[in-house]
């Protein structure tokens, strides 16, 4: 089998890079020069250098240097929220919007854009555009002042690990959050996982026996190097690599489908939705942006309806402010270790670690064959969704606060006792890395 290194991963993916993925995963080396992409290991047979040769200020500057340059190369359809966040140009997100103060808005000179019921309880996310000629942050205040009982947000782009989506046959919209067609409502009991990420290369033989159901890019496969690699840590099984939930069936959903505007929150918001609607009890999100209104509440009912959401904290750096969403409460926050059980230099530290896994040092699926080094939080937290899995089969609270409970008495604690700002609750998923060479060895 081919070991790719992990520019070659990072930097070409099946279909062309677009969106904050990209961005995030492989800037032109002539916007950043002297900040390796973040994310990204070393290539096979080399010292790890990378983000762990980094300052944390230059840790904490990269992903917003990142973000810039997205910016800059969309600037017709992305712009920067008050806080240098990239956004959607023109574009707010509303959550429960009442038809009678959706006509209200309306008349106010809005455009309702598009939007998706996210499950069967009639949550509603509406995107709108602003009047022409209005600001975004100007047309966030009025919206706000034509319905105080609403909520409304910029729709945020959030980056960090996956790059363009792909997916196989049984794709839908994202608007689509109906059931999947294939669900066997008669084996409520199989184990099943959620991913929102990149797409994933369903033909890499990582996937052989596999079943996975695809959402998003309406109909269309747009497999991702990213998407394939986090995939395979949660399901992959071809001796002698193996995910965490080998047997588990994936429901992976699309939310960058190669487009710059990729990852936007609206999207993110109906693959929950889709999530939801298919009794996917543990979902690996391995994305990072700023706090969001509707982002947070989403994320909010998840949990309240008995979901594990699994979350990479970030690679901003020990001394970065905190990332959504594995910063929202309950939500399962994993850090990165390497192969010394060394926190990876590049991982946020704070409360919302919850858990360590592997993040460095290891092997993961690329697309369209082969396998690469991976670094970084995002690769850590499937191997904890993973876990999780098969302790929680259908949604239900006390289930999942069960789960995790289970899976903290199993973790070795790396800290000075108790939950560690930088460990989480202690380091788990140990047996599950995948080193390098064994994939070296099996390609001689």
């Amino acid at each position: 089998m081919r070991l790719r290194t992990a520019a070659t991963l990072f930097a070409l993916s099946c279909a062309a890079l677009t969106g904050a993925a990209a961005a995030q995963i492989s800037v032109p080396a002539a916007h950043l020069p002297s900040l390796p992409a973040a994310g990204l290991s070393s290539p096979l047979g080399q010292s790890a250098t990378g983000a762990a040769s980094l300052a944390p200020a230059a840790l904490t500057s990269l992903r917003r240097t990142t973000g810039q340059h997205l910016i800059r190369q969309n600037r017709q359809q992305i712009e920067a929220d008050p806080n240098g966040e990239p956004m959607l140009r023109g574009e707010l997100v509303a959550l429960d919007l009442s038809a009678a103060a959706l006509e209200r808005i309306v008349a106010a000179g809005f455009v309702r854009v598009r939007g998706q019921a996210l499950d069967d309880a009639d949550t509603r996310i509406v995107v709108l555009r602003a009047p022409h000629g209005m600001s975004t942050r100007h047309a966030l205040r009025q919206l706000r002042e034509l319905d105080p009982a609403a909520l409304f947000d910029y729709d945020h782009i959030y980056d960090g690990s996956a790059s363009a989506a792909g997916a196989a046959a049984s794709l839908a919209g994202p608007a689509d959050i109906a059931p999947a067609a294939d669900l066997d409502r008669d084996h409520e009991r199989a184990m099943r996982v959620g991913l929102i990420d990149g797409g994933v290369q369903v033909t890499h033989g990582v996937f052989h026996g596999a079943s996975i159901v695809a959402s998003g890019c309406d109909g269309r496969a747009v497999p991702s190097a990213h998407g394939t690699a986090t995939a395979s840590l949660l399901i992959g099984d071809a001796a002698p690599f193996r995910g965490a939930a080998p047997g588990a069936r994936l429901y992976a959903a699309d939310v960058y489908c190669g487009q710059p505007t990729g990852g936007a929150v609206d999207a993110i918001a109906a693959a929950f939705g889709w999530l939801h609607a298919n009794r996917v009890a543990v979902i690996n999100i391995s994305l990072v942006g700023p706090d969001n209104l509707i982002l947070r509440q989403v994320v909010k009912q998840m949990i309240a309806r008995g979901h594990i959401v699994v979350a990479a904290v970030g690679n901003d750096g020990p001394a970065a402010p905190p990332l959504y969403p594995a910063a929202y409460p309950e939500v399962v926050g994993v850090t990165g270790v390497d192969a010394q059980r060394r926190v990876l230099i590049e991982a946020e530290r704070g409360s919302q670690v919850e858990f360590a896994a592997p993040g460095a040092d290891m092997a993961a699926a690329t697309c369209p064959e082969g396998y690469s080094v991976v670094r970084g939080t995002s690769f850590a937290a499937p191997l904890v969704a993973g876990l999780l899995a098969p302790r929680l089969l259908a949604p239900d609270p006390e289930g999942a606060r069960m789960a995790i409970a289970s899976l903290a008495q199993e973790a070795i604690h790396m800290g000075a006792g108790g939950r560690d700002p930088t460990y989480g609750l202690g380091l788990v998923a140990e047996g599950l890395r995948v080193a390098p060479d064994i994939m070296q060895l099996r390609r001689n």
